[in-house]
Parts: C-alpha cells; sequence; structure tokens
C-alpha cells in the first residue's frame, strides 16, 4: 500500500488581496481566531499520518518558519499561568513534524511552485495543501479521505473537487470524467480545463486546493509549457497523465472556506467563532 510521507505547502505568494496587511505579514499567518492559516494545513497533514511539511516559501516569509520553531523567551513569560496550554499544538507539532524550506526565487504559477519543491520530495509521492483554502470536517480530514482513496489507485494522482456555482467556474480548474466503478463521488479524469468561461465549462466540478501527486509530476512540470500569463499550470500537467487514465478527482465530505478572499476569510472566523463560542 502506497503511504504518504511528506506535504509540500506553496507559500511564497505575496497575498495582494489582503493588502496592506500582508505587507509585512505572510498571509498564510493571518489568523483564524488565534491560530494562522498555515497551521490548520499542517495539522490536517498530521491527521492523515503525515509528518514531512515541505515549504516552498520566499525570503519574506520569514514568519512561516518562525512560528514552527520553539521561542523559548515566549514560553518561560507564560510558564505555570494559565496561558501555558495556548502554545500546546503548535509545541506538539514542533516534536512530531520534520520542516524543510526551499525558497521560490520567481512567481510562476502553482506549477512551477510544486516543481521547486521536487528537492524536498524526492522519488514518492506526496501531498500539496494549499491553506488558503481551509477545510474542515468532523470526521476525517480532508487529506486523510484522499489518502484513503490514493491507498487503493497508487498509480494516480488524486485532486479534490467541490461543486460550485456555473458563474464561478471561471476561478477554477475545472475536471470532466466519469464515476469510478461503484463510486458517488470519485471520478475517472478525462479532461481538465484552466479558469474556463461558464460556456466553456464542461462541469462545475472544480478542483480546490488538496492533491496527492505521483512523482511523475516532476517529470511532466519539466516539459509544461507556460500560458499566456507566463505561469506553469498545475491543471496543464494534470492532463497529460490524465490523458492516459492516471488523475482521479474526488468531491470530497466537509466544508471548504477560501480564506485567499476577504469574504472567505470573514466566513471561516464567523463559523470557527461560533463552534468555539458555542463549546
Amino acid at each position: 500500500m502506497s503511504v504518504i510521507n511528506k506535504c509540500l505547502f506553496p507559500v511564497a505568494g505575496y497575498g495582494t488581496r489582503f493588502l496592506p496587511a500582508t505587507k509585512a505579514i505572510p498571509k498564510e499567518m493571518l489568523p483564524i481566531l488565534t491560530k494562522p492559516l498555515i497551521q490548520y494545513g499542517v495539522e490536517e497533514a498530521m491527521s492523515a499520518g503525515i509528518n514531512t511539511m515541505a515549504m516552498v516559501t520566499s525570503k519574506h516569509k520569514q514568519a512561516i518558519k518562525a512560528h514552527f520553531q520553539p521561542h523559548p523567551e515566549i514560553e518561560a513569560s507564560i510558564q505555570d499561568t494559565p496561558k501555558a496550554p495556548l502554545l500546546d499544538e503548535v509545541n506538539h507539532i514542533i516534536q512530531q513534524c520534520n520542516f524543510t524550506y526551499i525558497e521560490q526565487q520567481q512567481m510562476q504559477g502553482l506549477g512551477h511552485a510544486i516543481y521547486t519543491g521536487k528537492a524536498l520530495i524526492g522519488h514518492e509521492p506526496f501531498a500539496v495543501i494549499l491553506p488558503d483554502d481551509l477545510c474542515t470536517n468532523d470526521d476525517d480530514s480532508v487529506l486523510l479521505q484522499m489518502t484513503k482513496l490514493h491507498a487503493q489507485h497508487p498509480d494516480c494522482c488524486i485532486v479534490a473537487i467541490e461543486a460550485v456555482p456555473m458563474h464561478a467556474v471561471d476561478k477554477y480548474g475545472v475536471i470532466d470524467g466519469e464515476l469510478l466503478p461503484d463510486s458517488k463521488n470519485a471520478y475517472r479524469v478525462h479532461n481538465m480545463v484552466e479558469k474556463p468561461t461558464p460556456a466553456e465549462a464542461p462541469t462545475n466540478l472544480s478542483i480546490v486546493g488538496r492533491y496527492i501527486l505521483t512523482h511523475e509530476i516532476f517529470a511532466v512540470l519539466e516539459t509544461t509549457q507556460p500560458d499566456k500569463n507566463g505561469e506553469i499550470q498545475i491543471t496543464d500537467a494534470l492532463l497529460t497523465l490524465a490523458k492516459q487514465g492516471k488523475v482521479i478527482a474526488y468531491q470530497f465530505q466537509g466544508t471548504r472556506f477560501d480564506c485567499g478572499s476577504v469574504k472567505g476569510f470573514v466566513e471561516a472566523n464567523t463559523f470557527f467563532a461560533s463552534k468555539f463560542f458555542s463549546s
């Protein structure tokens, strides 16, 4: 059975939709209540049994690295006080996980960011989490659901999908495919279109920020041509593998918040606040 040991986090972007807040603070460090987005992503990876976190970052994102390192001064200042447990979750992550980092020198699309992480991944399947997409579920996490599916199809890449309103498909990569035998939510992908117009979209099943990729993806990305904006799209690379029957789209159980937008960020805070104050 294929086991996923590493999770790649493409976190080099500028987060310009949240300026001026992200002028000095990485968007991945923006908090949902008191916990930064990146920590939710790492915790989801851990829930799937992953303990190596590979960060594709930039020189402007040192706060992410600092967050996942001990801070003796703060720890000493709250020791033996009611605030001491507030660091328990992140200290558990620090103790249980290995973090590796590589800088993306130029922002040339998600495909380029993933390819930049090749040196951190090696010759094995791996997960990808985009922290902007905050996913929550009361039972199995989205990534755990996907690793279970990948164990049944170890030669395939798995992409998470959800149905979105047709007028919103131009914000996503959109898949077309057929349901796997005896499945209600997993599709063998035949076609993928990056940010189509509603008229061009084959379905409203849109890819969101969770992937499990085989090592083949790096060889494909190496020859994938940039789009009209000069960016290398992971959707284009995955289409190459889909034509070989090696991509499965999984309609996950759970709720996703698009925290790359102000609206989604506020919705996520409202959702988690309601759970916190009702507990």
